[in-house]
């Protein structure tokens, strides 16, 4: 099972990047300790453990903030390489950071220094071992999927990449009485000749997706009872589906699904908190990111005059279809809706040079701190879309207004799972990913979107 994005492949790296760590933080101090005149912490020892947490998490939080925990990430060798030295770049940076505010006494000069560079030695090679050794192997299980119509080709049209299957190997499909004729792509198809429990069995089958177009009078009940008592895992192609690439089939659920699934608004303690969380934190990003608010203003009046305006103000819709004003800094030209409201897309004209930059590092989002303390806006959530737009969508997207079950955010499960997208189509995708979030919201799940947003800045996959 996963949560999440958190399954066995992900395990064997957390656990080998702790393996480095620690063999990195023992070696780092043996090596410097007769050059200085300090006592160094040694293994026992209270401060050996704390400083030991703190080089091991500031590690691999950073290791988790660039996606190199991301089983499915597509990147070179090259790629690799530079996340790795981001994140030590990140993790030398908090460390730091935090021995500002703990009473607890900080290496020696060089000292932290080495230690990460050794770690980058040490994730270099651990890194490349997983790749060539194709490290996933750990968690795939052999699937078939009882049904070949159209509710099984849902796997084909979700998931077509071989990324999207690094967790899986499909046997094939198995034909039953009340699919789809006309679906072709539910290959390869496979005929069984004994019983299904002992197909099973014969095919070291860890698991059986239940995607049968009409299952009443159809499904072999007894037969999978007896799957099930073997071991064999039993799963709706919905929910496996869901587990497997984060997102909710859209257009083959039902309204029973939202009555069960959606969980309904905290009690008023709960709202008070999670608006003091989210304070905290907007303010805590603020106190980082003022120069480059200040940064950004500056560069806005240079290209576009001295009195022209940096920020800008759109009416969006919040919790329960709630309108407010949502601000950001101004990223294009100052008559771009003289025409009236029009979406953007990623070549659009309308940006400005400086508004293209901001984009793309997320840095015209940074006045909408002010809609998360005022309490329009949390930092993770679905993100506000125009009134007009969502009157369209509304009317063609089934379940959107769903969207509006929690307050927006200026993060969430779908910016991290899609890229930006502009249509109809899109918007369809992009609530796959927000009812995931909407089912599935939580603190850690929050930390965990907040954590991975650093992904879409640090290497600019905003818009």
């Amino acid at each position: 099972m996963r949560y999440h994005d958190l399954n066995k492949s992900n395990t064997v790296l957390i656990v080998t990047d702790f393996i480095v760590a620690f063999t990195v933080f023992a070696l780092g101090l043996s090596l410097t300790e007769e050059y200085y005149s300090v006592s160094l912490p040694n293994i026992g020892e209270s401060l050996y453990f704390v400083q030991l947490f703190l080089f091991s998490c500031t590690l691999q939080l950073a290791t988790l903030a660039v996606g190199l925990y991301n089983e499915k990430l597509r990147a070179t060798n090259k790629g690799i390489a530079i996340r790795i030295m981001v994140a030590i770049g990140l993790a030398y940076i908090m460390s730091s950071f935090i021995y500002l505010f703990i009473p607890v006494s900080s290496f020696p000069l060089l000292v932290c220094e080495l230690l990460y560079l050794l770690a980058a030695a040490g994730l270099l090679v651990s890194r490349h071992i997983a790749r060539s050794t194709d490290y996933t192997n750990f968690n795939r299980r052999r699937v078939v999927v009882l049904g070949a119509g159209e509710r099984a080709s849902l796997i084909n049209s979700c998931m077509k990449r071989r990324a999207d299957r690094v967790n899986f190997d499909l046997v094939g499909y198995i034909p039953i009485n009340g699919d789809s004729r006309d679906i072709t792509s539910t290959v390869p198809r496979v005929e069984i000749m004994t019983s299904l429990d002992d197909y099973i069995t014969d095919n070291n089958i860890d698991e059986i997706i239940i995607g049968a177009d009409e299952r009443r009078g159809n499904l072999p009940t007894d037969m999978l009872f007896n799957c099930k008592l073997k071991g064999v895992l039993i799963t709706d192609i919905i929910d496996f589906i869901e587990r497997e690439t984060g997102q909710v089939a859209v257009s083959h659920i039902n309204p029973s699904w939202v009555i069960y699934n959606v969980k309904p608004s905290g009690n008023i303690v709960e709202r008070l908190s999670g608006w003091m969380f989210n304070c905290i934190i907007s303010s805590f990003v603020l106190l980082l990111t003022w120069p480059l608010i200040i940064i950004a203003t500056l560069f806005i009046k240079i290209e576009d005059g001295v009195f022209s305006p940096v920020l800008y103000s759109q009416k969006r819709v919040g919790r329960q279809g709630k309108v407010f004003s949502i601000y950001k800094f101004r990223s294009m030209k100052v008559n771009a809706e003289e025409n009236g409201a029009q979406m953007s897309f990623k070549s659009d004209k309308r940006i400005t040079k400086v508004g293209a930059f901001l984009r793309k590092y997320r840095i015209d989002e940074l006045p909408q701190l002010y809609n998360v303390i005022k309490g329009d806006m949390s930092f993770v959530g679905p993100r506000p879309e125009r009134p007009e737009f969502c009157q369209q969508f509304d009317g063609s997207i089934p379940y959107y207004s769903q969207r509006h079950d929690v307050k927006p955010g200026l993060t969430g499960w779908a910016q991290l799972k899609y890229p930006y997208g502009d249509s109809l189509d899109d918007a369809t995708e992009k609530l796959k990913f927000d009812l995931y979030y909407i089912k599935h919201r939580s603190f850690m799940l929050d930390v965990l979107i907040l954590i991975r947003t650093s992904e879409i800045i640090l290497f600019g996959k905003g818009r």
